[in-house]
């Protein structure tokens, strides 16, 4: 039996389910460059080679997929609903697992809504560089200094989160990681952190 080439590209996964109450509206709706944010981010994940790409919803699900329906050119994701959102993104990345099974997981989070396409493409020619490592995780540095800043998205191997139960932190689940690997980009984008209104103000002034 021919092996299933969609296993070995990993599944782009944007979480966008949390309530965004230090914002005042949802990070995935802001308005950016004359789209909404997750659009951006869907259209620069497509370098990453999904075909089927996974929105994990939470707070403002009917907003999204209403949004999302408008916009034909961003392509119609699988949009789920997180039932568990407000216990942060470890049970999103949980539930991101479960309907991706077999697949590495790249996770971007709509906190950094402006990446470009370049710095997936770099993910996934590094991933696949490394041996798509099942237990690794991969993210992107600014600049050629291994002690430069890490950002997101960042890639996931398939096993990594067999044993995580999603109430410990990022951090704690990234020192599990076997290998940790980063690679270089350029893009300033990767580290962004869209969390309140000054941080919109910064991202429209850009």
């Amino acid at each position: 039996m021919e092996p299933d080439p969609t296993l070995s590209t990993p599944a782009l996964v944007i979480l966008a389910a949390g309530a965004s109450t230090r914002l005042g509206q949802h990070k995935a709706l802001v308005e950016l460059r004359g789209e909404p944010a997750i659009a951006h981010l869907l259209r620069a994940g497509r370098a990453l080679g999904d075909s089927a790409p996974l929105v994990i919803t939470g707070a403002d699900r009917g907003a999204i997929s209403d949004t999302l329906e408008a916009l034909d050119h961003a392509g119609l994701p699988e949009l789920v609903h997180n039932p568990n959102w407000s216990e942060g993104r470890g049970s999103g990345l949980l539930l991101a697992a479960s309907l991706r099974v077999g697949r590495d997981l790249c996770v971007a989070p709509v906190d950094c809504p402006l990446v470009c396409p370049q710095v997936f493409e770099a993910l996934a020619r590094a991933w696949a560089e490394a041996g798509r490592p099942a237990s690794g995780w991969l993210g992107p540095r600014l600049g050629t200094d291994p002690s430069a800043p890490h950002g997101h998205p960042m890639l996931l191997g398939r096993e990594l989160l067999s044993k995580w139960d999603g109430k410990e932190s990022l951090r704690d689940l990234r020192q599990r990681a076997l290998p940790l690997l980063s690679v270089a980009v350029e893009d300033r984008a990767i580290l962004d952190n869209l969390d309140r209104p000054e941080d919109l103000d910064r991202l429209r002034a850009r």
